[in-house]
């Protein structure tokens, strides 16, 4: 969860700081009445997080990664792709 959080009052004031710390990889909490209601973070932590979304509303995708956690995965060789097996 978030490394710091801030009053609505106090973030308003140190915007400027607060998008350096959500760009360089900190989750920023936006609290109002102690109560946090806002996170600040980067464009590259949203759209990982949009991507894992995506991916996990994809069945197949689920089934893969439920099939590789209970082992019934089975790699290969990167040079085995393309070739007649």
């Amino acid at each position: 969860m978030p490394r710091s959080t801030y009053s609505v009052t106090r973030a308003k004031s140190a915007l400027p700081r607060l998008l350096r710390e959500a760009e360089s990889g900190k989750c920023v909490g936006i609290a109002r009445r102690g109560e946090t209601v806002a996170y600040l973070l980067s464009r590259r932590h949203f759209e990982a997080i949009l991507e894992t979304m995506a991916i996990l509303a994809n069945p197949r995708a689920r089934k893969a990664i439920a099939d590789h956690r209970a082992g019934r995965t089975r790699f290969s060789p990167l040079a085995a792709i393309g070739r007649d097996e």
